[in-house]
């Protein structure tokens, strides 16, 4: 009698224990798996440690709120070297790894070879440094996501704000790779077609230490402005040659990312006054541009810089694919942000389903002392209705 009465009521408890068994496992989730590929040494290490801060402060805030949608977010690093094959080496490492969102890269240079190979590694990345119109153009990706402004975007806000310029000859020197180059040849063409002229055209190899031979050009051109769009140590080392052989303050700069907060404080005052585009400031005023400054203040006692606002930007599109995909899965996340309205540091937005664009406003800045402080400070800004149309070399 006792095992025929007691024999249904094991087995309940049976049932019952692997019911619960398999609700607990229905409630954890898969981890978010970033994997961080940036410069920790190289030309472009000053801004990969910014990039680097900033992806790990949106890591350990997420956690620190439960997770994104519940799930604890992972990170591993590596760093690129700020070269297209050591990123690509190391960004294969880590999808093959299991860290396959991908975000950090510098250079555009890398980018692009990260971007050609989502596919192959299951993967998706997230571009939010790198300016190349190619990450949106023939290298455009489904799994390529650009959360920041393109050269053209900054160039279609030049030929806006141009239009205020007085200076008539311009000079050019930048960074003889794709970014710069990308920027130097828009630029000529964005003031030529309102009429003015571009005396010389210079584009110094990276990892140039020695400006004294353009600086020389550039003088005896006797332009009224100079476009720079360097990079990283060897920006500093051109601004800081070009005050110490009077090029500076006498002929006025104009920037192409290059007032950026770690070029301010590595040149003094040597940038006082120049006017550049900018992608980001803390003086943004949205609500949560607001509140991430407010958390980066209260852990660093310190303002945000450019490079550290734009990378944290890139963490909220990830996390919000995550979100409304359900999933960790890079495919998952690709089809769940394409063509997505998104909570930005910018304001909501849209990432525009051709190309993977996210639509963001666009910045003239000056380089002023607020606060004894010397930073950019925001003077015009453009709507995102001015970034150019898609274009018809991306095919997604």
């Amino acid at each position: 009698m006792f095992k025929i009465h007691t024999l249904p009521r094991a087995i309940a408890v049976l049932a019952l224990g692997a019911m619960l068994s398999l609700g607990a496992q229905a409630q954890k989730k898969d981890p978010v798996m970033v994997g961080l590929v940036s410069s920790k040494s190289g030309v472009f290490a000053q801004q990969g440690e910014e990039v680097m801060r900033a992806v790990q402060f949106a890591v350990d805030e997420a956690n620190a709120k439960g997770g994104v949608d519940g799930r604890e977010v992972k990170i591993e690093s590596v760093d690129d070297e700020g070269t297209p094959e050591a990123g690509r080496r190391g960004a294969e490492k880590l999808a093959r790894d299991g860290y396959n969102l991908l975000i950090g890269a510098i250079p555009s240079s890398l980018s692009l070879a990260i971007a050609q190979n989502l596919d192959r590694w299951d993967a998706a990345y997230f571009s939010v440094i790198s300016k190349s119109d190619k990450l949106v153009g023939d290298t455009c990706r489904p799994r390529s996501f650009h959360t920041n402004h393109t050269d053209s975007m900054d160039l279609a806000m030049v030929g806006e704000w141009a239009k205020g310029f007085k200076e008539q000859k311009y000079g050019i020197l930048a960074a003889d790779y794709v970014w710069g180059r990308d920027s130097g040849e828009s630029f000529e063409k964005t003031v030529k077609a309102q009429g003015k002229t571009v005396a010389i055209a210079l584009y110094p190899p990276v990892g140039t230490k020695d400006f004294a031979p353009y600086i020389a050009q550039l003088k005896e051109a006797n332009v009224d402005a100079i476009w720079v769009a360097e990079v990283g140590r060897d920006a500093i080392a051109f601004v800081k040659q070009a005050q110490e052989f009077g090029l500076i303050p006498k002929t006025k700069l104009i920037g192409h990312a290059l007032i950026l907060n770690f070029m301010i404080d590595a040149t003094g005052n040597a940038l006082e006054g120049t006017t550049g585009t900018t992608a980001y400031t803390p003086d943004i005023d949205t609500p949560l541009n607001k509140a991430y400054v407010a958390a980066w203040k209260a852990k660093f006692n310190r303002l945000p810089t450019d490079n550290e606002g734009q990378a944290y930007n890139g963490m909220l599109v990830m996390f919000d694919g995550v979100k409304k995909a359900n999933s960790v899965k890079p495919a998952d996340i690709a089809k769940a942000l394409h063509g997505a309205t998104i909570d930005t540091l910018y304001g909501t937005t849209r990432l525009r389903p051709e190309d993977n664009q996210l639509l963001l406003p666009t910045y003239a800045a000056r380089a002023k002392v607020v606060d004894g402080k010397l930073r950019p400070v925001i003077e015009q800004s453009f709507p995102p209705t001015l970034t150019p149309a898609p274009s018809s070399l991306c095919k997604m």
